[in-house]
């Protein structure tokens, strides 16, 4: 091993674990905190224009949930498997799935851009714009669909980086396109007048900002992957097991399908929650906006400072993903054990009393987001009973987490369907019928709690299940 891998791995497998999480998911809390941020701001700038444009960062925050799905699944799906490699010393191989997930995910981010712009009106239509929201909609609509390239690949780099243990690079590519995007807000909204065309060129230029900033830290040789055409999986490396073959060609490039199959198999639970959380926004809007665009309005702000709120918990799970995944490719299964249950309740705390504050706040936001009455009126109920369901979110978070980590991708898959699937989709369409605007307002509150209640079991089997001693070579 080289000196510098050498120490990695001695931090990801000695360093005491609530420091060790600590320092991996305080940065990724504050790339997710800037994240939201600055679609908070949007939300706040468009705002200011009216209702219906209000409503247009809803509907195409749907088509932004499905770009990012797509980068997650390949972010995630590599990077898991990359830091179970690590940790089983296994460097090269690690390397061959960093590059196939930029290189893939980039390919294929291209033609999604080009295919929503060739559709660009039956896509906003379909995301649940209404006639009045149609018009900016397709404005704010083609500018991300310009920044697909830059969305998913960011996703790609950000989650390698953050699973190799390297949390702080992603945060300064994250954090600069952040706040460059809340810059460009201002500048083009305020100071140019150029309405939502403002904000959608803000948002695009600040993800190739940032996009860029990321790929830096590979291309300068700060990381222990690399995206490069030469570690594209067409070869064996010598150190996966199979003596000798490491110059050895793979016929048929079943090495390459191979590996791209395992990075979309482990990094599915990440599309499915990514993905679905559009389509849950989508049949969001479509019970919605039987109600106007106030209702649609309302629930975009909800969605947008829960999402902030949120990312507090979620941020210090994804410190412990890298940790989990590293170790149990290390063997040292004492380590995984201890890692969930201090994110869990150390998550459980912290959103806590980010929940209280949302709750007693909840008026004061939704004026600010949108001084419309109507707005707030929904907004406010709506925003308090989901700050309650936040409680439960930490343990259906940490269990799909738990599980995508480690490579158990099945359990994964089915965690991530719950929040925004399973549990969401039929209670938004039940209850809407029956119980009409609350049945809107209160369907993803009961949904989180659902989905919390659910992955007790699972936990509880594969805890029991989970070697008691480690397993480390001597």
């Amino acid at each position: 091993m080289s000196a510098a891998y050498a120490s990695q791995y001695d931090k990801m497998t000695r360093q005491p674990i609530p420091s060790l999480i600590l320092e991996l998911g305080i940065p990724t809390t504050i790339s997710m905190m800037i994240t939201n941020l600055y679609n908070v701001v949007d939300t706040w700038f468009v705002g200011r224009i009216g209702t219906s444009a209000s409503g247009a960062t809803g509907v195409v925050f749907g088509l932004m949930a499905i770009l990012q799905a797509v980068g997650f699944m390949f972010g995630h799906g590599a990077g898991s498997n990359i830091s179970r490699l690590l940790g089983a010393k296994h460097l090269r191989r690690a390397r061959q799935f960093s590059s196939a997930a930029f290189y893939v995910a980039l390919l294929v981010s291209v033609l999604m851009g080009a295919a929503g712009l060739c559709l660009l009106e039956p896509l906003c239509r379909l995301l649940g714009s209404t006639d009045t929201i149609l018009p900016y909609a397709r404005i704010y609509a083609a500018y991300i669909l310009l920044a697909a390239p830059a969305m998913v690949t960011g996703c790609v780099m950000n989650n390698i980086l953050r699973y190799e243990g390297r949390a702080a690079f992603a945060m300064v590519g994250l954090v600069s396109g952040g706040l460059l995007n809340i810059a460009g807000d201002a500048l083009f909204m305020l100071g140019l007048h150029m309405g939502i065309a403002g904000a959608g060129l803000a948002t695009m230029l600040s993800q190739y900002i940032s996009a860029a900033i990321l790929l830096s830290m590979f291309l300068r040789k700060r990381t222990q992957t690399v995206f490069s055409l030469k570690y594209l999986p067409f070869r064996r490396p010598p150190e996966d097991g199979t003596p000798n073959n490491g110059d050895m060609p793979v016929p048929g490039g079943k090495l390459f399908c191979s590996t791209v199959g395992s990075i979309l198999l482990v990094g599915l639970p990440s599309l499915m929650r990514q993905g679905l959380s559009s389509v849950s926004t989508m049949v969001l809007n479509a019970q919605a906006k039987v109600f106007g665009d106030a209702a649609i309005a309302a629930m975009s702000i909800v969605a947008r400072v829960c999402n902030l709120l949120f990312c507090v918990g979620l941020g210090i799970g994804q410190g412990f993903q890298p940790v989990s995944g590293f170790n149990y490719g290390a063997r040292r299964y004492s380590r995984v054990r201890g890692g969930f249950f201090f994110t869990l309740g150390f998550g459980t705390g912290l959103i806590s009393l980010f929940a209280l504050a949302g709750w007693f706040g909840a008026p004061t936001v939704a004026a600010v987001m949108r001084d419309d009455p109507a707005v707030i009126a929904i907004a406010v109920p709506a925003l308090r009973a989901q700050c309650l369901a936040l409680l439960f979110m930490p343990l259906s978070v940490c269990a799909n987490m738990q599980f995508q980590s480690i490579g158990f991708a099945g359990r994964a898959t089915f965690m991530a369907t719950l929040r925004s699937g399973a549990c969401f989709i039929p209670l938004v369409l039940i209850l809407s019928r029956t119980w009409g605007l609350p049945g809107i307002m209160y369907s993803q509150p009961l949904a989180d709690v659902l989905a919390g209640l659910i992955s007790v079991p699972f936990l509880v089997q594969f805890f029991r299940k989970l070697p008691k001693t480690d397993e480390v070579e001597t």
